[in-house]
């Protein structure tokens, strides 16, 4: 009763918000829901639409709650594209009425099922963070081209063309961060970070990877997770812990404290990118850039 209550409220907010598009509009508008993806996005459709992102740059999507505005931006996009995996949690329910209006786009719905990391058997224990592997980020992105293209059939050659240039420059990136991070795995070095977003990456550059939080900000680590990760650090000699662009780093600068306590030096780096670009215009203010520029910060702490 309660969950058909929330569906129905709602449901009256997207028909109050909800008008006709305007007349001036010269072209489609596309509303995706993170500005990781409104930036890929915007790439394969080049400038045959406007592309805006739900969340602006630095917006944790684990913890965002759409308001009446973004509820009047969602209602208003000719399509919406979205990352799915429960990543934009407090969204499922929009996203559920949406689909009875709204031409929607769910990103990670042909993944293969043997590509996707769990922490447990839940649906919403698959872990969201699929853009960490880029391999696993250009299928869903190549999927995302031929939707768009069945949405709007004459974009295709347009369409194709862009996808198979930005195929390539994630290409490019993918054996970039192989070659940087076999370096590292050979000096015997691991990724430590606030929350665990980047078990993909992990998985597809063989790359060992440990966050103090779980899958989703909202949880918290405790003090024997504290403790245990302190000494694992310790035992491999890593040089440095890596905060999140739209985490507290309150946990990791514990976790610096209780290596320093044993005798530890350790750096914390960062910040690292996870949940969202950095803004317009900066080297992490693009998908590659974001990618690029997290490598580095990663690199240089862990080699110098």
């Amino acid at each position: 009763m309660k969950r058909l209550l929330t569906i129905l409220t709602i449901s009256l907010l997207l028909q109050a918000c909800k008008w006709d598009s305007p007349d001036t509009r010269s072209k489609p508008l596309i509303v995706a829901t993170t500005s990781i993806l409104a930036d890929a996005i915007s790439v394969i459709v080049g400038d045959s639409a406007d592309v805006r992102a739900l969340m602006p740059a630095g917006v944790d999507p684990h913890l965002y709650k759409a308001s009446v505005r973004d509820l009047d931006l969602l209602t208003e996009a000719d399509l919406v594209i979205y990352h799915g995996l429960y990543l934009e949690g407090k969204m499922t329910e929009i996203f559920e009425k949406l689909e009875f209006s709204q031409r929607l786009i769910n990103i990670s719905e042909e993944l293969p099922e043997e590509k996707l990391l769990r922490s447990g058997p839940e649906a919403h224990s698959v872990d969201p963070h699929i853009w960490f592997d880029v391999k696993l980020w250009t299928l869903a992105m190549d999927y995302s081209a031929k939707e768009l293209i069945a949405w709007k059939p004459e974009w295709k050659d347009y369409i194709q063309e862009n996808w198979k240039t930005y195929q390539k420059d994630l290409l490019a990136a993918d054996q970039e961060i192989q070659e940087k991070v076999s370096e590292l795995h050979a000096k015997g070095m691991a990724l430590v970070t606030a929350h665990d977003a980047f078990a993909y990456f992990g998985e597809a550059y063989g790359f060992e990877v440990r966050g103090l939080q779980g899958l989703s900000t909202l949880s918290e680590p405790g003090l024997r997770d504290l403790g245990d990760l302190a000494q694992f650090i310790i035992d491999r000699n890593i040089k440095a812990v890596f905060a999140e662009q739209t985490i507290s780093p309150r946990a990791l600068k514990a976790l610096v404290e209780a290596c320093e306590q044993k005798g530890h030096q350790i750096e914390l780096a960062g910040p690292l990118f996870t949940d969202s670009l950095d803004a317009a215009n900066t080297p992490a203010g693009t998908y590659l850039g974001m990618i690029k520029t997290n490598l580095e910060i990663i690199y240089q702490a862990l080699v110098s």
